[in-house]
């Protein structure tokens, strides 16, 4: 490695298909690592002097040790994972990407919408299964098939997310209102969680995980929905009382839920919502945020970091 060369290691490369690339002229050593455990973590950051984390964690001792280390970058948009007091006690700058994937998200969750209100994965499985040949008529109609036009659609969670599901959302004819944000002066389309949840026919889920939003769709608050509404999320898993939801599905307190993370990831096989018995369950396996454009926006950002830092502090 050259003495101007900056090191650069991505703890989690595979979380990130596109992959990142840098010009031989730029002077960046490149090592990405398809995973890294938290016991590998030390040795691979020492003499690095920027890391790139999705998920894996960075404590206070890890970024101490870490005597070259200038710039975390966190390739997503929650910022969860590193100790940001010991980082700025130690002059290391972090920085995430807060703004990629916005619209993957926002179209994810309204795509999601549709199936629910539509019910397209029972429908899909009668055209095959039996059914729709047995009809006596040209088609097979079950349960009910709800229009997204019209629909009362909560959005809890106003950031970057939550205003682009909501623009998308009044595009296609639903009327949003949003969740009040604590601390913050009450605006005019905005009610209480209680309320909004009493009064959607869908609340999608745009939050930060925090001690005070943790386990904040639980049985009380599933208990508010209407029996024909349905939750989205798509913000961060424990966000949800998992047990309590998949029993809400079994016991048919709500219609139906499209849920993109959980709170352990990727799940053991004995996660209360990988049960087969849950009925009206759209589950995927974090990938809302993942559409290409998005993931060619993360990469850009990631390596413009890189360049900043490359060219603010040469080595």
């Amino acid at each position: 490695m050259s003495a101007r060369a900056i090191r650069v290691v991505f703890l989690d490369a595979s979380s990130l298909p596109k992959g990142l690339s840098f010009p031989v002229e730029s002077g960046v050593d490149y090592q990405p690592f398809e995973s890294t455990s938290a016991e590998e973590v030390g040795e691979r950051i020492a003499d690095a002097t920027v890391v790139i984390t999705n998920k894996v964690r960075l404590n206070a001792a890890q970024l101490q040790a870490a005597k070259h280390l200038q710039l975390v970058g966190i390739a997503a948009a929650g910022m969860d994972n590193v100790d940001f007091e010991a980082a700025k006690r130690l002059g290391i700058e972090v920085q995430n990407v807060p703004d990629y994937g916005s619209d993957s998200v926002a179209e994810h969750a309204v795509a999601t919408l549709f199936a629910l209100r539509r019910d397209l994965l029972t429908y899909a499985a009668a055209a095959k299964d039996g059914r729709w040949r047995a009809s006596p008529h040209f088609c097979w109609t079950g349960p009910p098939i709800r229009d997204v036009g019209g629909t009362v659609f909560g959005v809890v969670g106003r950031g970057r997310i939550g205003e682009a599901v909501a623009r998308l959302a009044r595009g296609l004819g639903m009327q949003v209102i949003f969740a009040e944000t604590p601390g913050f002066e009450r605006k005019q389309d905005e009610v209480p969680l209680d309320e909004l949840l009493a009064r959607s026919d869908a609340v999608t889920l745009h939050l930060p995980l925090t001690p005070e939003t943790r386990g904040l769709i639980g049985a009380r608050t599933l208990a508010l929905m209407k029996p024909n509404a349905v939750l989205i999320n798509t913000g961060r898993g424990a966000l949800v009382d998992a047990p309590a939801l998949a029993d809400a599905l079994k016991r048919n307190a709500i219609a139906g839920a499209a849920i993109d993370v959980l709170d352990v990831e990727p799940p053991p096989v004995d996660h209360s919502l990988l049960a087969p018995d849950i009925p009206h369950l759209l589950l995927t396996p974090h990938v809302a945020w993942a559409s290409d454009n998005a993931q060619a926006r993360l990469a850009q950002r990631l390596a413009e970091m890189v360049a900043e830092t490359t060219k603010a502090r040469p080595r």
